[in-house]
């Protein structure tokens, strides 16, 4: 057993939304030992979990058994320039991938939002961005290599045990644990992002014509307002053109963390004053372009803590299930300080992504944390269920196998493989029991 192997504390995830009480932790710093502490663990009898920097807002990485630190575990293998791919370790933070690509003059083709989680956390959840063409991380996977349950390691990729690959590279932690991934990487490139404020009729009359236009975009709609802020990142030939050192501090720090934290604890403290501040704040917001690298215009920093619900719905869906929330908000007692996001994502092939086989449109609800979220949620699950929503499966929700399986045309596929690989279910937890079934 690894000598990085420890009694175990409480662990929280980011949110605050989940503690779990392990037996232990182990922190491997090689796949070998990694192999080692999944067979210590079933011979034991202990469920193991891998769990990443806690990003997810359900208990996808809980457990009463061992988790499994991935700290070291980190760094890129191997950058192959013909082939276009990088191969990086599992607990690899984004933000670091990033960067470390970067400096060799590559980057992924897009990312999410943030990037303090693990690459294997992200995922393994299914994380994306926005796009026409390209959205979620998992798409972007050409290899992948696991433990298996037992303790083998296994590579697959679309010619190496396809079947596997095809399920893994969104795989919730349910049929191994991911030890390093391949990722199709491409000459670093430049973005140019324009956002705009924009009335909620106007985009949501537009927003086809939007997403057709742009290789990225995506939107943020004020509750209790109609105004919207829109964001279009396309490619050009540059040259960088970042925001003025006042200006972005102002946008992305006082205004996006600084004074947002200010107004959300105002809003949790006196409700009533909600609606007036988001009609002014959603005002406040100007036009601006600017020109980066990728990491630096996808990417942005959120340091104010909140839990999150959302859905992807089928893009035709979109527009019309925003619009009933927006009524359901305009006809209830609730007050909400965050905005509501949507973007888009192309069909894929993976079998438990949200964008399988459908082109996608999803729409995120916030609440600041230690706000009562659960009848704003509760309201907007019921309209993105009834238009044949897929929650993300690290996002707050309450959806269960029985309902999944009518949504994923591909579920039993992935249990069915789920079922050769860990029979025993050595990486189940309750999370995985209550979404794919026993």
């Amino acid at each position: 057993m690894s000598d990085t192997t420890k009694t175990s504390t409480a662990w929280r995830n980011w949110a605050g939304t989940v503690t779990a009480r392990p037996a232990r932790a182990v922190t491997p710093s090689s796949v070998e030992e990694l192999a080692e502490a999944v067979r210590s663990a079933a011979a034991e009898g202990l469920k193991i979990k891998p769990v990443g920097t806690g990003h997810s807002f359900t208990a996808i990485g809980a457990t009463d058994g061992v988790h499994v630190r991935p700290d070291l575990l980190t760094g890129i293998r191997h950058i192959d320039r013909e082939a276009g791919t990088v191969t990086v370790e599992a607990g690899t933070p984004l933000k670091r991938l990033n960067v470390a690509l970067a400096r060799e003059g590559l980057s992924l083709t897009n990312m999410g939002d943030i990037m303090e989680q693990t690459v294997a956390g992200a995922t393994s959840t299914g994380t994306h961005g926005t796009g026409r063409e390209s959205a979620s991380l998992a798409a972007q996977i050409t290899a992948l290599e696991l433990i298996t349950a037992d303790g083998r390691v296994l590579t697959c990729s679309a010619k190496e045990n396809p079947e596997v690959f095809s399920a893994a590279r969104i795989g919730l932690g349910a049929l191994g644990i991911i030890t390093a991934i391949t990722f199709a990487v491409e000459p670093i490139f430049h973005l140019t992002a324009r956002e705009e404020p924009m009335s909620f009729g106007q985009v949501t009359s537009e927003f086809d014509a939007l997403v057709a236009e742009n290789e990225h975009f995506e939107f943020y709609w004020f509750p209790h307002t109609g105004n919207c802020n829109t964001k279009r990142n396309n490619r050009t030939l540059g040259p960088v053109a970042p925001p003025g050192r006042i200006a972005g501090w102002i946008e992305d720090e006082f205004m996006s963390n600084g004074l947002f934290q200010v107004v959300c604890s105002l809003g949790r403290a006196v409700p009533r004053t909600v609606p007036a501040i988001a009609k002014v704040s959603s005002r406040a917001l100007s036009a601006r372009t600017y020109t980066d690298i990728p990491y630096k215009v996808y990417t942005s920093p959120r340091r104010v803590r909140f839990v999150e619900m959302e859905y992807a719905l089928p893009r035709e869906a979109a527009v019309e299930a925003l619009r009933e929330v927006r009524s359901m908000v305009e006809r209830s007692p609730l007050k909400i300080s965050f905005p509501v996001e949507v973007r888009t994502a192309p069909a894929d092939d993976i079998a438990l992504s949200t964008a399988s086989g459908r082109d996608t449109a999803y729409i995120a609800v916030h609440m600041y944390k230690g706000t009562p979220y659960q009848g704003y949620f509760t309201a907007v699950e019921r309209i993105m269920t009834a238009h044949g929503g897929r929650p993300h499966w690290g996002k707050m929700h309450t959806r269960d196998a029985a309902y999944l399986a009518e949504a994923y045309p591909r579920f039993g596929e992935f249990t069915a493989l789920r079922d050769r690989l860990d029979p025993d279910r050595l990486f189940g937890n309750d999370y995985l029991r209550r979404v794919l079934g026993d």
